[in-house]
């Protein structure tokens, strides 16, 4: 039927729609197979997975919500996961293409959050796990699975469970949605032959868009590489000559660190808070008892002044650390001011950079490539700069600033190595 109709004229496809009731159009306004582009239906053949790698805005959240109100009527029981627990309400429940704006009010699910459940009037049911909780998936199971942006999940663990729980009956099929980025878990299904991989790119779908979004996007990544990944869903690979790899990381990436003697909080400051500002650095770094780093959690943005003092002040009280080293090249004094006006009892220390960016940062990439330094979980921004970034970048690399004097603190100078323990903090949630 769907064929036959694209056949049409668009002119007499529009008076065939205009003699029609306001019941037939609403109708038909649910009818996916109908008003799906060809890419966004449930591919033939025998796959396991369905990796959809596609650009923002293709209309992947759709595909996701569309595929399980099909799958309902097959499967009793389907998980799924988003990256954390506000994605799973925001976006595959609530969202404007999510679960309850796709279903119609003749098949309108009850939507429980206490128990983390959307129910059909069939009686098949969707449970909903956050992926920064990989411990929730041990135990239940499934018929099939949904996983939203999976390259974004902090805990690739989260994938292995939910791989294992989805047991239930024979052909046990998985969805994933996503924006690209060459994860280990990403690439592993792009080589799996049971994978069935759709492409598409933020251009697919224009007609479905407003021109303000396609503005705004393509104002800000039209013409870039980090713009090939979010608008054309390339997978983009190592940047030559980029300090860091993402193999260096990825095989030095844990879900939990040990007992820290010490954790600082490293910021490299930004002087101006506009949409054109370069961000502040803001880095939570620790030294275990077994003398590795660990990179607890990235709180870097753009702010102003008091916001990035604030910031910075509430992760020092967060984090229980002992240390907040800022460097002091823009701002000199007034970054300490600004800090201790918002607590005066912190323990600071100003660092200023004599020595280019790549100089300084050269011993703390010797320290990742012998397996000393770990991400606790992920950190997609910092990852990001960290591989993209080299000699010939003109982009100001405020995370990477921040991480360098971080663990210049930690691991470079050990006379600062006070040993005090601060107990054993698992995933930084």
């Amino acid at each position: 039927m769907k064929d036959s109709i694209k056949t049409i004229p668009r002119s007499q496809l529009k008076k065939a729609i205009d003699s029609l009731n306001q019941e037939e159009v609403a109708f038909l306004s649910y009818d996916w197979d109908l008003i799906a582009r060809d890419k966004q239906l449930l591919p033939a053949g025998d796959w396991s997975t369905w990796l959809i790698l596609a650009g923002r805005g293709w209309g992947k959240t759709r595909t996701g919500a569309e595929t399980i109100r099909k799958w309902k009527e097959i499967y009793p029981i389907i998980h799924c996961v988003g990256p954390t627990a506000a994605d799973v309400r925001d976006v595959i429940i609530e969202g404007e293409s999510g679960l309850l704006a796709i279903s119609p009010p003749w098949d309108f699910p009850n939507y429980e959050p206490s128990k983390r459940r959307i129910t059909w009037n069939n009686g098949s049911y969707a449970v909903l796990f956050s992926a920064d909780e990989p411990d929730r998936f041990r135990g239940p199971q499934c018929y099939a699975a949904w996983a939203d942006e999976l390259a974004a999940w902090r805990y690739p663990e989260s994938w292995d469970q939910l791989l294992i729980g989805n047991r239930l009956g024979e052909k046990n099929p998985t969805l994933v949605t996503t924006t690209p980025r060459p994860t280990k878990i990403i690439k592993d299904l792009i080589k799996d032959k049971t994978t069935h991989v759709t492409r598409g790119t933020t251009y697919e779908n224009r007609e479905n868009l407003s021109g303000r979004f396609l503005q705004v996007i393509l104002d800000k990544y039209q013409g870039t590489r980090i713009g090939r990944q979010e608008l054309m869903a390339e997978l983009l690979e190592d940047v030559e000559g980029a300090l860091w790899t993402l193999a260096m990381i990825e095989q030095n990436r844990v879900n939990e660190h040990p007992e820290l003697k010490r954790i600082v909080v490293a910021v490299d400051p930004a002087v101006s808070a506009n949409k054109n500002s370069d961000e502040t650095g803001i880095l939570i770094t620790g030294l275990g008892i077994n003398n590795h780093g660990y990179v607890l959690d990235d709180a870097s943005g753009i702010f102003t002044p008091n916001e990035w003092a604030q910031r910075s002040v509430f992760n020092y009280t967060k984090f229980n650390a002992d240390r907040i080293v800022a460097e002091v090249n823009n701002g000199g004094d007034l970054v300490e001011t600004n800090i201790r006006i918002v607590n005066s009892n912190v323990s600071y220390k100003s660092v200023h950079a004599s020595r280019g960016k790549i100089i300084r940062a050269e011993p703390i990439v010797a320290l990742y490539e012998q397996g000393k330094i770990h991400h606790v979980g992920r950190l997609d921004k910092l990852e990001d700069q960290m591989t993209t970034w080299d000699a010939q970048s003109s982009q100001s690399p405020d995370r990477v600033d921040a991480l360098v004097w971080g663990f210049t603190e930690l691991m470079l100078e050990p006379e600062l190595q006070v040993v005090r323990p601060i107990g054993s903090r698992h995933r930084n949630r």
